[in-house]
């Protein structure tokens, strides 16, 4: 029996990217909810306004690191890895950017866990494809 889909080295790469947008993208959701919250402190409000930006522009460089990754077989390969490892760099900046934003505030720590939760799961897979990224290339 054939197997149902071809794996190739990118495949590795291109499935936890694919994940990573579609968490990323929940997870801006998430953090939008909790800012209409309206029992939110001025602190929070804020830190949650500057985590979605730091979503979006996440969701941002995941897409563009797929794309790079879609770009391999152009004779402009080099710089074409060179991009997904920055994008992929750069999501995680921005995870932690967010999250620095609810560490020194006074912040409900049930809102803190929540965002944290969400953004862990994408910095985990961003961090894993830029160590595939890294062994591939």
């Amino acid at each position: 029996m054939p197997p149902l889909f071809k794996l190739t080295p990118s495949s590795f790469v291109t499935l936890p990217l694919d994940i990573a947008i579609e968490s990323a993208q929940n997870a801006s959701h998430l953090v939008s909810m909790l800012g209409k919250n309206k029992r939110i402190s001025k602190y929070e409000a804020t830190a949650i306004k500057d985590c979605i930006g730091d979503l979006k522009d996440a969701v941002y460089e995941l897409k563009e690191t797929l794309g790079a990754m879609g770009h391999l077989n152009d004779t402009d390969k080099d710089f074409q890895w060179d991009n997904a490892k920055t994008y992929a760099s750069a999501v995680i900046s921005d995870a932690t950017s967010c999250l620095d934003g609810f560490s020194d505030r006074k912040v409900n720590s049930s809102v803190k866990t929540t965002i944290s939760d969400a953004i862990s799961y994408v910095t985990r897979l961003a961090s894993n494809a830029l160590a595939f990224i890294n062994h591939l290339y």
